[in-house]
């Protein structure tokens, strides 16, 4: 059976694997696409944008101020058992770079509820 669907293609060939990105991975469920320069192009996937949830939206557990040692994993760590998901606290407090969550002591950096974990 042949599709047409230029993923389903490559994951079919095993090219790519079907589920790409782990459970705890920023990208888990973030759909893939192909990029073709030209129509007959045999193309590269990439990952479709992950759009970041509107600080509105966001259920605060609650706020942490920053201390001398801490870092976003850690945090995740502590606060949802998994350091791989410092993402999440990332993405409640709309930064692009982890970092910067915890470069200033004294700084409120927002926890948002695990809900879903």
């Amino acid at each position: 059976m042949t599709t047409t669907d230029p993923i389903q293609a490559l994951i079919d060939a095993g090219a790519i694997p079907s589920e790409p990105f782990g459970p705890d991975s920023r990208y888990a469920g973030v759909p893939l696409a192909v990029y073709r320069r030209k129509p007959d192009d045999e193309g590269a996937p990439f990952v479709r944008r992950r759009f970041i949830p509107p600080r509105r939206d966001v259920t605060v557990m609650v706020e942490h101020i920053v201390r001398s040692g801490d870092r976003p994993d850690l945090l995740a760590g502590l606060v949802f058992g998994n350091a791989e998901l410092y993402w999440r606290i990332a993405d409640a407090n709309a930064v692009t770079d982890p970092l910067e969550l915890t470069d200033e002591l004294g700084e409120r950096v927002i926890i948002p509820n695990p809900t879903g974990l």
